[in-house]
């Protein structure tokens, strides 16, 4: 019981943690997206940590409070592909949690999970926005590909940071150590 406590409250300030990067914009985009401060690095933080399931949910919530923050929308079924799948698809992460580089795979794959949603998105109900003569699918491309890849890029470079790596992966063992000792005080 204890165990899953820490992993939700860490869970929250991660969600917490990314919301407040969130508003950390470097540029935003005129129908949505931006380019934030490293946001969705935590938002996938649960995935890497506690596996999909925590990721998963976590992704969820923080699609849920983003909505509620600044509801955008124009169907149900856009609401549910930009905001449950594509901030749920940040607990992919979950699934390279105990890989080798699974910190950076596990990002890029969170990220591309999203993205894929994102495309979608575009593609299914924003392609009447495409510029005259110009695709709707590479339209839908560039354009999300020009925030979340932007970010993704950033990120992987401040994960590459040793100080960041080592905390992300100190923290990590931490939660680790803890579990080992509340199955052995079980």
């Amino acid at each position: 019981m204890r165990k899953n406590t820490e992993k939700l409250a860490f869970s929250g300030v991660c969600i917490a943690l990314s919301m407040v990067l969130g508003m950390v914009k470097l540029f935003s985009l005129p129908m949505g997206g931006s380019v934030t401060a490293c946001s969705m690095l935590f938002a996938t933080l649960p995935g890497f940590f506690f596996g999909t399931g925590y990721g998963l949910l976590s992704g969820f919530a923080y699609g849920l409070i983003s909505f509620f923050l600044k509801p955008e929308f124009y169907s149900p079924a856009q609401f549910v592909v930009d905001y449950i799948f594509a901030f749920s698809a940040l607990g992919i992460s979950g699934f390279f949690s105990n890989k080798k580089n699974g910190l950076y795979i596990g990002y890029l794959a969170a990220c591309l999970g999203r993205f894929i949603f994102a495309f979608l998105s575009g593609l299914l109900f924003f392609a009447a926005y495409a510029p005259e003569g110009m695709s709707p699918v590479w339209y839908s491309f560039a354009y999300n590909i020009s925030y979340i890849g932007i970010e993704a890029a950033i990120t992987i470079a401040v994960l590459f940071l040793p100080v960041v790596y080592r905390t992300i992966y100190r923290l990590k063992g931490k939660f680790r150590q803890n579990e080992e000792v509340n199955l052995i005080h079980s």
